[in-house]
């Protein structure tokens, strides 16, 4: 491997690049907060080959989503229930959009 293709893994947001340490400094939080995120589903981290937990870029946006839920009171299990919902919406949205434009116009019901 190169070191470019090193770095180009890096910009890749499912890229497994933070240890628990750092993605808990990251979010300000503690690796408890990490592993309940875990326990209840809403990121699975990497292992390393020595079994140590790896996230991504986006596995720490969605804690840090979950952290500013439970933060302002929202229990734990609640938080990664919205989490989860908020990002099938997002998913949901992008996929109709895409839909929309291999579509065009023509093709909508209302176009009729």
């Amino acid at each position: 491997m190169t070191t470019d293709d090193s770095l180009d893994r890096l910009e890749d947001d499912d890229y497994p690049a933070y240890t628990m340490g750092r993605a808990a400094d990251m979010l300000n939080t503690t690796p408890g907060f990490l592993r309940a995120l875990g326990d209840a589903r809403l990121i699975t981290p990497l292992r390393s080959k020595g079994g140590h937990r790896r996230y991504s870029r986006y596995q720490l946006r969605i804690a840090a989503r979950a952290r500013e839920l439970v933060d302002n009171g929202t229990p734990v299990e609640a938080a990664c229930r919205i989490v989860i919902l908020e990002d099938q919406l997002e998913e949901a949205r992008r996929l109709n959009a895409e839909y929309r434009l291999t579509t065009g116009p023509a093709n909508s019901p209302t176009a009729a």
